[in-house]
């Protein structure tokens, strides 16, 4: 079982955790809190005690032996994964200069585990030239990873950056470093992805398209974003997409034609490219810049073919780079392999990701998926059903 240890200093921002402790608890996630004097006048020790099914500790109890051992090497070498959120200023510079006051200072500096931490303060605050020195000090350390902070209105009124991320996105993070370890094995490599379903329009309201939600796009942008990637992601979806990260590109498109040219400028950049959009095959000939009343649609539709926007990258890949294709089928375990197998050898892509879409955990728009990922060596593996954000690593820990 998973051990999540989150430490919760002074700030506005510490009642954001309850959602995040308690959301943990209910997937069956072990949870304990330590909380520093200050946060104890924003929430309770005994809110997160109730959250979480486990004791929260306090200053109090740290010269109270665990099991006959300290409390903070004892919490230290249980945890797998360290939240520290809110972070404020002052913890922030404790933690860049390796002070320790407190039991989570002292648990923090006793830690092997991966660390990540969420930073909330005033913008002012956040802005000070001592922070930011702070803020990127603690940033060069292996163990550490922040989720930054973002821009909205602050509990102060003001608006600007400072807000501590929302809890979501921390639940993600959460959830891919109880499976990496915290790795950030793609830092300083280019990721790009594209995600969703393009919309062929026949005029401005109706249009030829498909069910896909780019929800596994998205999580393969957000996957290589845990660990450490610079990413672009052009998708016709922009939701659940993390905001105020600094290493991630977002570019909306709706159409195949503005999928083609997104891909074209960004792929040169690219590292590695994993296109998981569902791309359409045809489009209207007929294309009205105006709504044609019901009586003027024609009933018999000319079609023409799109463009293949992956056909078009693999002429432009240069040996160092990698295109991995997805392929979206119907019928059995067989038809689907065969299908991608030979979409594989078609394109000349690196790899490809085979998945079923015609079952109701691994379709669109679901929150889970199952796949085979196949090689152009010949490597394959297939995945158990999962979380899409859990595929998306798998799917870069076999690339």
């Amino acid at each position: 079982m998973n051990h999540v240890l989150i430490g919760i200093s002074g700030g506005i921002a510490a009642y954001k955790v309850c959602e995040v402790v308690s959301s943990l608890a209910k997937r069956g996630i072990k949870v304990r809190v330590i909380l520093t004097r200050s946060a104890s006048e924003f929430v309770t020790p005994l809110t997160f005690a109730t959250l979480s099914r486990q004791p929260a500790y306090t200053d109090a109890d740290f010269w109270q032996p665990s099991n006959g051992r300290p409390l903070h090497i004892e919490l230290a070498e249980w945890a797998d994964v360290i939240l520290l959120a809110p972070m404020t200023a002052n913890t922030l510079a404790k933690v860049a200069y390796g002070m320790a006051d407190n039991l989570l200072t002292n648990t923090l500096l006793a830690a092997e585990c991966p660390i990540l931490f969420a930073p909330a303060m005033n913008t002012m605050m956040w802005l000070q030239p001592t922070v930011q020195e702070n803020w990127h000090k603690v940033l060069t350390f292996p163990k550490y990873t922040a989720i930054a902070p973002t821009d909205g209105i602050l509990a102060c009124d003001a608006v600007g950056t400072g807000r501590m991320a929302e809890p979501e996105i921390i639940l993600e993070y959460l959830e891919s470093f109880l499976f990496t370890q915290g790795k950030q094995d793609l830092q300083g490599k280019k990721i790009l992805v594209n995600a969703g379903g393009t919309r062929e329009f026949i005029d401005p309201v109706r249009f030829i398209g498909n069910p896909s939600t780019g929800k596994q796009g998205i999580a393969i942008a957000k996957a290589a974003l845990h660990r450490g990637a610079k990413v672009t992601l052009i998708t016709t979806s922009s939701s659940s997409i993390p905001l105020g990260e600094v290493s991630l590109s977002v570019r909306a498109v709706r159409t195949s034609a503005e999928m083609h040219q997104a891909m074209l400028e960004e792929f040169p950049n690219a590292d590695i490219t994993i296109a998981a959009a569902a791309v359409g095959d045809v489009r209207s000939k007929m294309q009205s810049d105006r709504k044609l009343p019901k009586s003027e649609i024609p009933l018999n539709l000319e079609l023409e073919y799109i463009p293949d926007i992956i056909a078009d990258l693999t002429t432009r890949k240069r040996p160092e780079q990698i295109l991995v294709g997805f392929a979206a089928q119907t019928g059995t375990e067989a038809e689907v392999l065969a299908a991608a197998q030979e979409k594989l050898a078609r394109k000349g892509l690196d790899a490809i990701v085979a998945n079923a879409v015609n079952t109701s955990l691994t379709g669109f728009g679901t929150d889970t998926n199952q796949a085979i990922f196949i090689h152009k060596e010949g490597h394959e593996q297939t995945t158990p059903l999962c979380s899409k954000l859990e595929l998306a690593h798998r799917l870069f820990d076999f690339l």
